[in-house]
């Protein structure tokens, strides 16, 4: 689950971390109001869930209450990389004299949290990482040590941050560890941390993604996700238990089991590429997980054929826990429940698959094709798909 750069900040305030003290707004007239209780200069920001929000038109230099609604109004109701801003941050400009990028992270392959830091902040690190990789500093952190202070004055020195910041700077390295930890993150970052004009350190913007599988732990935290900015299939899979993440193809896929469904998406883009159908391939990553019963795979599909852009669906059960007679009982609930009028190819292996197609043969459902491997499922269904589409031009 990702944070808003609002809500990032206000957790590394809770954690001692200097952040700006900016309020977020949905209204020109709020705008005006936090500006004029500011003073002086306000930067106006869009809250939305993706980068280059600047570049976009969405990040404006205000010098006064009337320019701050100005500019909230123009940034109000715009659209970044297909997300619709809602809400801005008014935040008191800064006097920066210089920039850094500090984070942490999951090194999965270490199985360590790992702390980086830079002195390209501002930038994008994936960009820093890619052009001049010497420019991050690295330091694993043992979880059961917690980050040490030498650690933190090993990337001030490594950054060549002047001395008499490695104090406050080594506090501030301490508590993001901490908010990371605490806060079950898979990601803590501030980017940029400023060195201001008076000499003290200032988290500008930040950015958090917390683990979805620890939110239980957090229901303060499940509050802050932000279910304007995700597709509603995503948002009513969750509440089905289901994993749901929206793609852009044209063929619907319902796998059980995460390394089948990302399998079934390499192997049906592959098979639409070797084919020369340009724009095919998966709409979806769905994993319906282990021991799915037929009211969750009705669920499932009803959220797959929920997508316009759905022009084939490919289930592929492979049973061992799930049982593909579950699977087949499903699919029949969901045809009655749900209007289908798009073609569907099943492959259904292992624990009772041969019950499965039976009862799926018996059913004598229309517009269906039944396929023995993933690659004669992959292509029957682009092909179904396309037929699809040129029957409606």
């Amino acid at each position: 689950m990702n944070l808003h750069e609002y809500q990032s900040k206000n957790l590394f305030a809770q954690f001692g971390i200097p952040t700006p003290k900016g309020k977020v707004v949905t209204s020109p007239q709020e705008a005006y109001d936090v500006a004029k209780e500011l003073g002086g200069t306000v930067v106006v920001k869009a809250q939305v869930l993706t980068g280059g929000r600047g570049k976009a038109g969405g990040v404006k230099l205000a010098r006064n209450p009337d320019e701050a609604a100005e500019k909230a109004e123009a940034i109000l109701g715009m659209t970044i990389k297909g997300l619709i801003v809602h809400k801005v941050l008014i935040d008191p400009a800064a006097d920066i004299r210089q920039e850094l990028y500090l984070s942490v992270t999951n090194d999965r392959a270490a199985r360590k949290p790992l702390m980086m830091g830079s002195a390209e902040g501002g930038m994008d690190i994936e960009q820093v990482n890619r052009e001049t990789p010497e420019k991050i500093v690295r330091e694993h952190i043992d979880p059961f040590l917690g980050l040490r202070d030498y650690q933190a004055r090993n990337i001030a020195s490594g950054i060549r941050l002047p001395r008499e910041h490695w104090k406050q700077f080594t506090d501030i390295a301490r508590n993001l560890f901490r908010c990371f930890q605490e806060c079950d993150a898979t990601l803590a970052e501030i980017n940029p941390l400023v060195i201001t004009g008076a000499g003290t350190m200032l988290a500008l913007d930040g950015k958090m993604t917390i683990d979805d599988n620890a939110l239980f732990r957090h229901p303060d935290l499940a509050e802050m996700r932000d279910l304007q900015a995700e597709p509603p299939e995503e948002t009513r899979a969750r509440a089905a238990g289901l994993n749901y993440i929206k793609l852009d193809g044209d063929i619907g896929c319902m796998v059980n089991g995460a390394g089948l469904a990302m399998t079934t998406m390499d192997i049906t883009k592959d098979v639409a590429a070797r084919m020369g159908i340009n724009g095919s391939g998966p709409a979806n990553f769905l994993d319906i997980g282990g021991g799915a019963q037929a009211d969750k795979v009705a669920a499932a599909l009803r959220i797959i054929l929920s997508d316009p852009k759905v022009k084939a669906v490919l289930l592929n059960i492979f049973g061992g826990i799930t049982r593909c007679d579950e699977v087949a009982k499903g699919i029949l609930q969901a045809r009655n429940e749900v209007k289908m009028d798009v073609p569907m190819v099943i492959r259904l292996a292992g624990t009772n698959a041969a019950e499965g197609r039976a009862i799926i043969d018996g059913a004598n459902l229309p517009n269906l094709q039944s396929a023995t491997t993933l690659v004669d499922a992959a292509e029957k269904a682009v092909l179904a798909a396309r037929a699809a589409k040129e029957a409606k031009h």
